[in-house]
């Protein structure tokens, strides 16, 4: 008798598959599952039949067989921002590749509160996902994420230095957990070191600091980092504090550093070291309007290598971080505590952060101190 074929209301199953084929229902699942213990033979007949009934796998049914749903949360911050960006895209990238569903949730970093942060993980583990991917830029948001009252494992993307450290966000979850987690970041101690070591080369020992908003853990970090290089350099340093990332706030802080140098005949800093492109971008406009040379008078460096900032005028001296090698090692951690791949190894870490390397763009923007 033959098989019916799909209906507009009747979804084809795997024992009808079988059926077609003339296989068992346990021979169709090793093809759709790619195992290698079926023949060329086989594989094509059921394929056959595949194509011809219109199958498509249930994931719930996966799930029921597994225990595993093959989906994993990501709950993330910084979604205006270039780097959490391109971080995401490569993590969902690595999942796909490795047959696994994201179900993403984006929240502002500065403004998530614990009970929005919970709401959400309830959320996915109604889901039955396998594991947590947590991007937390911000203190706040790396704080929700190690009370979190979750059973699965969890990857927490976030910097090393905040107003709370990595072991006192660790010691905030039960001890049976700490074991289910790992915490990666990019190495931005060693990217400071880099860019003192250029300034320094070039000669700079008077410079002006850009520091990004204090809740944003990668702004803690860079900054403390500096300071600490410029002591061990003897470099004298002054702190421009920014309440956001934004080129509009670092362009008129720079106007009125400017403004005020003009006015009380002070002297110009030689080098201008911003915490991320943008607030580069805004420096170099002032600095240009008032009339102030890139790199002949002031030499200007970046951090976060963002698109164009090597067709800026002059290209930008920055800092390249691998957000894509970054998303790519938190969804390894995440397999890794699953049990479906080996430990990653890491280069660096420090304060129990695996640490992914940044690479110095050196470009026109910054150049050897001239004599005034």
């Amino acid at each position: 008798m033959a098989i019916k074929r799909k209906t507009a209301n009747k979804r084809p199953s795997m024992f009808e598959v079988a059926k077609l084929a003339g296989v068992s229902h346990q021979t169709v699942s090793r093809v759709i599952n790619h195992s290698p213990d079926v023949s060329d033979a086989t594989r094509e007949k059921v394929q056959k039949a595949i194509d011809e009934l219109g199958y498509r796998p249930s994931n719930s049914a996966r799930a029921l067989a597994s225990h595993r749903s093959r989906t994993i949360g990501l709950i993330a911050g910084g979604q205006r921002f270039y780097g959490p960006i391109s971080a995401i895209s490569a993590i969902e990238s690595m999942a796909r590749a490795h047959g696994l569903f994201m179900s993403v949730s984006m929240v502002h970093e500065a403004l998530c509160t614990q009970s929005e942060f919970d709401g959400l993980c309830r959320t996915f583990d109604e889901q039955n996902v396998d594991a947590f991917i947590f991007l937390t830029p911000t203190d706040v948001m790396f704080s929700a994420a190690c009370r979190a009252q979750i059973s699965q494992p969890r990857v927490i993307v976030t910097s090393t230095h905040g107003s709370v450290s990595v072991q006192e966000g660790l010691r905030l979850m039960p001890a049976a957990d700490r074991r289910r987690v790992s915490v990666v970041g990019v190495d931005q101690w060693g990217a400071m070191a880099d860019v003192m070591h250029m300034v320094s080369e070039y000669g700079h020992r008077s410079v002006l600091y850009f520091a990004g908003p204090k809740e944003w853990r990668d702004a803690t970090t860079r900054l403390v980092a500096w300071n600490k290089l410029c002591g061990a350099n003897s470099v004298s340093s002054v702190t421009v504090q920014c309440e956001s990332w934004d080129a509009a706030e670092a362009y008129g802080k720079m106007n009125h550093v400017l403004d005020n140098i003009g006015r009380t005949g002070g002297e110009l800093p030689t080098c201008v070291v911003c915490a991320n492109d943008s607030q580069a971008v805004g420096v170099a406009r002032a600095l240009h309007e008032h009339g102030v040379r890139i790199p002949q008078d002031v030499s200007v460096v970046g951090f976060d290598d963002m698109p164009a900032m090597d067709n800026m005028f002059p290209p930008l001296t920055t800092i390249h971080p691998d957000f894509e090698r970054l998303g790519t090692a938190a969804m390894r951690e995440a397999l890794y505590l699953l049990g479906e791949g080996d430990e990653n190894s890491f280069s660096a870490s420090q304060h129990g952060v695996g640490l992914i390397p940044a690479k110095v763009m050196n470009r026109s923007s910054l150049g050897p101190v001239r004599h005034r």
